[in-house]
């Protein structure tokens, strides 16, 4: 016994001389006794004591599928005793249990802009959507995902309120920039001002404003800042959220004469939640959202020591643009390169989200005219282009705002080739090493919200379509529905994808060049007990696969199966593939 207590005594110790290693690096030394002060209180507060380490190999597998939802994406009609969450549950429960083990609900807070990414209240849900009541009862059935809005707040929230009164702490809580400051360094993910002027008690302030006037920047360099979000993040564990995403962390250290983005307190800061998750709350995930350049956003794995989990920001213009063009090629050549990760971490992957389709992390790595080409594209299939100011004030493409289903619907194509190309990228994203994330509107083909952008005034109303609950179960039950097919298809690639541990999140990812015209990748689990080749055909013509030829591991002798069709047999290492067609082959 004796043994054992000094053990964990021996364990904790390390862990508290690893936070404060994190404060020192974050606040200086004179700071760091005071932080740790503070965070035993706070874990204190939290009755949080330090547990045993959990492996993240154990807590994501092959069998993890991540949606990405609204709070309100399903709505009840006026008459209807639950709420918006209440009736997302319901529809969850009923149709996507077995195929779904997360849920990602996207801002539940009180908020007044950007879709609930401008927060006013951190702690309370808002009363539109429902209750924490709710949040917890879908937390039985689902493991939630839910976001830590780090960088900003609203200026209708308390914090701000109290600032422009000079009220204490508050009054150090946002970024004071002088008029006249030199900011052209600093790097900009939109083309509104940077600063923006308010009038406070102490008269009037430029104020730094990094994604519109209303979403006010946080002054990490005050502790105080930092300890209110650990505070809010052990609030979230405890409501029973379980996977933490870190909200346009990337921007969160400001250094006046630097690009003020991935800064080395940054980093530091994503460490101590990790360092705090991984001994406090072992079956917690973090996940950090930084929308920039791949070698940039994998920066945030650290040695290991930040986050679980990157999003996979290069994945839906490369997809998008392979697939239009029918050429795999740098898909190919970007999946070949893609580094061997720190043990412990992984991929995010997705085509969609909530925003736009990033344009940033498709940069270098196709040619600029075909990036260009791209980008004109989506205004011929009914979507829009959002900007970006650069340093020499130039404009360059930010994102793309389309429905990621109408991406890729073609004014001389049909609407077979379209659903064609789509479900070709979700196959594709479905079988890349990682856990995949599905959002909602991608799970049902949503077409171009072009009424929901006419009302906003905002380009990315057009991916962010509230259905009606009857609505959506009218179009599922039509039998000539494009919802319907694609929601029927995606839950059969789901309840396939659970049954092969090749696909598991932490298992290997082999990728072949065979050309132009198709996409093949070998994945296996981490016990090198199950294989499968993954090979897309790219192209809109049916196209003969002599997958021996290409130099893939089969045999002459050997009969395979197609795991997403049975009906399909592969004899003598030869296939027919028709136009985009996906196969899941078992070696």
């Amino acid at each position: 016994m004796n043994s054992t207590n000094n053990i964990v005594s021996q364990t904790k110790t390390e862990t508290q001389s690893k936070c404060k290693s994190h404060f020192r690096k974050i606040y200086g030394e004179d700071l760091a006794g005071r932080c740790m002060d503070r965070l035993q209180n706070l874990l204190d507060k939290y009755g949080l004591e330090q547990q045993p380490p959990q492996p993240i190999e154990d807590l994501w597998t092959h069998r993890d599928h991540i949606l990405i939802t609204y709070a309100d994406m399903i709505s009840c009609s006026i008459d209807d005793k639950r709420t918006h969450l209440g009736k997302q549950h319901q529809f969850l429960r009923e149709n996507l249990k077995d195929h779904i083990s997360t849920v990602h609900i996207l801002p539940f807070f009180p908020s007044s802009s950007d879709d609930g990414f401008s927060v006013m209240d951190y702690r309370r849900v808002d009363e539109e959507f429902g209750t924490w009541d709710d949040i917890v009862s879908m937390a039985g059935d689902f493991r939630l995902m839910g976001d830590l809005v780090i960088n900003h707040v609203s200026r209708h929230s308390s914090w701000f309120q109290h600032y422009l009164r000079g009220k204490e702490p508050y009054d150090k809580f946002f970024i004071e920039v002088e008029p006249g400051t030199d900011l052209s360094d600093v790097t900009r993910p939109r083309s509104s001002p940077l600063v923006t002027p308010v009038q406070t008690a102490k008269g009037k302030k430029l104020i730094w404003t990094t994604f519109s006037p209303d979403q006010k920047d946080l002054n990490f360099r005050n502790p105080d800042v930092l300890f209110e979000f650990l505070d809010i993040f052990f609030f979230y564990v405890s409501k029973g959220i379980k996977v933490i995403r870190m909200d346009a962390v990337a921007f969160i250290w400001k250094e006046i004469g630097t690009n003020c983005i991935h800064l080395p307190q940054t980093h530091e800061i994503v460490k101590l939640f990790r360092t705090l998750a991984d001994h406090y709350a072992p079956d917690v995930t973090i996940i950090t959202e930084t929308n920039v350049p791949h070698k940039e956003n994998i920066s945030y794995f650290g040695d290991g020591d930040e986050t679980h989990m990157v999003y996979q920001f290069s994945l839906p213009p490369l997809l998008l643009h392979a697939i239009l063009t029918q050429n795999g090629a740098y898909l190919t050549e970007w999946a070949s390169s893609l580094e061997k990760l720190p043990e412990g971490c992984t991929y995010f992957n997705f085509t969609s989200s909530h925003d736009g389709i990033g344009m940033r992390p498709l940069e270098g790595l196709i040619p600029d005219e075909e990036f260009d080409q791209l980008v004109e594209g989506v205004h011929e299939r009914g979507g829009f282009v959002s900007y970006k100011e650069n340093p020499d004030k130039s404009m360059s493409p930010y994102e793309l705002n389309i429905t990621f289903f109408d991406a890729f619907a073609s004014s001389n194509g049909t609407q077979e080739l379209q659903v064609r190309r789509y479900l070709a990228s979700q196959v594709i994203m479905l079988s890349l090493r990682g856990v995949p994330g599905i959002y909602f509107h991608n799970l049902v083909g949503t077409r171009n919200n072009i009424k929901g952008v006419l009302k906003t005034g905002r380009y990315r109303s057009i991916n962010r379509k509230k259905w009606q609950y009857d609505e959506l179960m009218g179009e599922l039950s039509r039998k000539d529905s494009s919802t319907s097919f694609i929601f029927n298809r995606y839950k059969l690639l789901l309840e396939t994808r659970k049954k092969h541990p090749a696909f598991h999140p932490y298992g290997t990812q082999k990728v072949y060049d065979a050309g132009n015209d198709f996409f093949i990748l070998e994945r296996r689990d981490p016990d090198r007990t199950e294989a499968v080749l993954v090979v897309c055909n790219m192209t809109a013509e049916t196209k003969p696969a002599d997958l021996v030829q290409m130099g893939l591991p089969v045999g002459r002798e050997t009969d395979y199966e197609n795991l997403l069709d049975p009906r399909v047999t592969i004899k003598g290492g030869k296939v027919e593939m028709e136009p985009f067609e996906v196969m899941w082959i078992k070696l």
